[in-house]
């Protein structure tokens, strides 16, 4: 099979193994001619992310960074990378690397023209018709990760650190320009941040194809993502130059990035409010929290995951499914709970308080009453 093709959904993707080589022309094809290059701290000096400035630079592009983005972006990190991108007179992001790159990329493009301050953006009823349309600068997206699926996503996640809370900034145009996916430049990734990316894109199937919102479109993309993270997560985490296994992954990213606009759930209701609060791996702590969230839904979702499961080609229905995620947690090295995560004498009252705040709840299939999500953050512990 030859794993190299031109998308358009939800935004052009140029996928396959080297095509970074064209991020010159991508530029071109969106209009940018001085990008602000804006990646993570602990990808900035390594050799995908020289090489991918070099073609910025022979290209006459310039070769301008910003890359103080913390694991958790936050508004700090925006204000910071905003003085950057105004005083270098940029015209357009290239969003490099993970899900916190390519948020924060994506926020600075979005809030290069606005007079408002970022948080007047949230993801709350219609404030996103505040924006003025014409302040918004075209995004490339290159993901480096297997994960958030950021790079087709009309959101970014900021973390408020003044309140300790996860906000979604959301706007139809923070949705990239283009989007190169490029599956080399997942192969350098620390096993660790295989395991947690790929359970976030899993996380993002499983809860999008659970939502009770009506979606068919989505329900297909997330069933077929979930097969794709089922089997070649393992492959990918075993041998991280399996160009194929890679491949697959980085679709399934993006699929459940593409799915979840049916919705997400307790997962993420969850895993926003602990990752502010103490600074975990995003992907990883919806992996610690999957399978109590899935005894949590189990009335509402029994049958839907009998079905998946048959696709998945898991026998035992939901028992099966349920198992299996053991499995891939187990054979990924994640952390078995909370406790082991790092999270040490929560707040159970505010962590509560949060989750019932996100707007991923209104997914859940099952009502998340202040009783039984603070009895699912315990269960979690």
């Amino acid at each position: 099979m030859q794993l190299n093709a031109n998308w358009n959904y939800p935004t052009p993707i140029r996928f396959g193994a080297g095509r970074i080589s064209e991020i010159v022309d991508a530029c071109k094809s969106v209009g940018i001619q001085r990008p602000l290059f804006v990646t993570d701290r602990g990808l900035k000096d390594l050799p995908i992310t020289q090489a991918a400035l070099k073609l910025l630079e022979v290209g006459g592009l310039g070769c301008a960074l910003f890359a103080d983005v913390d694991m958790n972006p936050t508004g700090e990190n925006v204000d910071a990378g905003l003085a950057v991108y105004r005083a270098g007179e940029h015209d357009g992001v290239i969003a490099f690397g993970g899900g916190s790159a390519l948020d924060l990329g994506k926020t600075l493009a979005f809030m290069s023209g606005q007079s408002r301050p970022v948080w007047d953006f949230e993801d709350v009823d219609d404030w996103w018709t505040r924006a003025d349309p014409n302040g918004i600068d075209p995004i490339i997206a290159v993901p480096t990760t297997a994960g958030t699926g950021s790079e087709v996503g009309r959101a970014s996640v900021l973390t408020n650190a003044q309140t300790h809370e996860k906000k979604i900034i959301f706007h139809p145009r923070i949705l990239p320009s283009l989007v190169i996916c490029d599956p080399e430049l997942s192969v350098g990734m620390p096993a660790a941040i295989t395991a947690g990316t790929g359970m976030d894109a899993f996380a993002h199937c499983l809860e999008a194809f659970c939502s009770p919102h009506y979606h068919p479109m989505s329900q297909g993309i997330a069933l077929e993502g979930m097969r794709l993270v089922n089997e070649y997560l393992p492959r990918a985490y075993k041998t991280g130059t399996d160009i194929e296994a890679r491949s697959h992954m980085m679709s399934a990213a993006a699929m459940g990035a593409t799915a979840f606009q049916k919705g997400l759930g307790a997962i993420h209701a969850l895993s926003h409010p602990i990752g502010a609060v103490f600074n975990t791996h995003h992907g990883t702590t919806n992996a610690v929290v999957m399978q109590r969230v899935l005894e949590f839904n189990q009335s509402a979702i029994e049958q839907k995951l009998a079905q998946a499961s048959a696709y998945l080609g898991i026998t035992g229905g939901f028992d099966g499914f349920h198992a299996r995620v053991g499995e891939l947690n187990q054979l990924l090295s994640i952390p078995a709970n909370l406790t082991e995560l790092g999270v040490a004498n929560p707040d159970l009252d505010s962590l509560t308080t949060s989750a019932l705040a996100d707007p991923s709840t209104g997914g859940n299939p099952v009502e998340m009453t202040r009783e039984n999500t603070r009895a699912l953050l315990e269960a979690c512990l």
